[in-house]
């Protein structure tokens, strides 16, 4: 009898890992391993997401076998991409059985998969609620590898790969949405732009993608510090209106009040993430981290915790020089708004004591991208 109600539960769900609190790239990493079980000349999956707000196609996250992904903290525009906007144009898949085909191809994308080896591709677009999200990338080594048999169970496993992508989407979408909908119950809502959220965000994916391989950061957690970099502030939102709309300097008790922002909002953050179950998601430190340290200062004189130096987390300094750049430049009830000539005067003088240095470089190092995220994103 007891044999037999063993052989009940004697099958092992091959997916059953799908179900464990673990970053998306792990998850992709292991249904790589299931699809290469079945098709061991698949190389490479990869995902691609589109900014809907500035039309820019970026890097993900990636699985990849024998070597380094091709693609790290890349991004272009999808317009100058038009083999891929045909494929989000016509809602199918794209077969290439031959890379070879684009070895003309001017492009930095092209080129870099090329040179990586790889022969042949299959990119599935995502879609989320009939909107357009990215593509997924099926790359091997070997030339004309995708015959009807493999394609059948390609789209199977894509469609598994972008649930799971998706889903982890959704989660931090809930999540971005529960914070603003606290945002939006507060007069705090016009004290900062949607502008200025846009733009402190761009900042930071720059600084981020610029420091990318000094600081290992993956795809993954770039786009992760993109999107939580504009809730820094998000403690706020318990601050008394007397102090946070003040037109004139605040006085030292008042500025005790202030300062006391940081650890509401990692308060805040931790109740919503419990009240939807949100704990589990990738990377969520970063968002604890950004709203937790983000006023740190590499000196030490910085609140809450007087960190120092590269005890504050690399997140927590990149939203800082984002927030400090477009506070300087953008114009306030106290201030108008400075040129970014002054604006990146003062970074260059706070860098090192209060800002951390690397960042403020990683920022000047891309004025022309500075100047593009300004003209998109300007205040009304």
């Amino acid at each position: 009898m007891t044999s037999k109600k063993e052989d009940l539960f004697s099958h092992q769900d091959a997916l059953a890992q799908l179900h464990e609190s673990q970053p998306l790239s792990a998850k992709l990493d292991f249904l790589h391993q299931l699809i290469r079980e079945d098709f061991p000349f698949i190389d490479r999956l990869a995902i691609a997401l589109l900014d809907e707000k500035t039309g820019i196609l970026k890097t993900y996250i990636h699985s990849t076998t024998g070597s380094e992904s091709p693609l790290i903290a890349y991004e272009t525009p999808l317009d100058s991409a038009p083999s891929l906007r045909e494929i989000m144009q016509h809602r199918r898949p794209r077969i290439v059985q031959d890379l070879a085909i684009f070895k003309k191809g001017a492009h930095p994308h092209t080129e870099l998969i090329a040179a990586k080896g790889y022969k042949a591709s299959y990119t599935l677009p995502l879609y989320q609620n009939d909107v357009f999200v990215g593509f997924l990338f099926f790359n091997s080594f070997e030339s004309h590898p995708f015959v009807l048999a493999v394609l059948r169970q390609l789209d199977i496993y894509g469609h598994l790969v972008a649930l799971v992508v998706i889903n982890e989407l959704a989660t931090i979408r809930t999540l971005l949405s529960a914070v603003k909908a606290a945002r939006s119950m507060t007069h705090y809502r016009d004290v900062e732009t949607g502008s200025h959220i846009d733009r402190t965000a761009h900042y930071s994916r720059l600084i981020a993608r610029e420091l990318a391989p000094r600081y290992h950061l993956s795809d993954e957690q770039i786009e992760h510090i993109f999107m939580f970099s504009p809730l820094h502030d998000i403690g706020k939102i318990g601050i008394p209106d007397s102090i946070l709309r003040k037109p004139a300097k605040l006085d030292e008790r008042e500025f005790d009040i202030m300062k006391t922002h940081p650890e509401k909002g990692r308060e805040i953050i931790d109740t919503i993430l419990t009240d939807f179950n949100l704990g589990a998601f990738s990377d969520v430190n970063i968002l604890r981290n950004i709203a937790e340290y983000h006023h740190e200062a590499i000196d030490g004189t910085g609140y809450p915790k007087s960190l120092k130096g590269e005890e504050i987390p690399i997140e927590a300094r990149i939203s800082a020089v984002a927030d400090v750049f477009d506070a300087l430049t953008s114009s306030r009830v106290y201030k108008p708004a400075w040129s970014n000539e002054e604006a990146f005067a003062m970074l260059r003088h706070l860098a090192g004591d209060k800002l951390d240095r690397d960042c403020v470089d990683a920022l000047l190092n891309n004025i022309d991208k500075i100047q593009a995220i300004q003209q998109r994103f300007q205040d009304n």
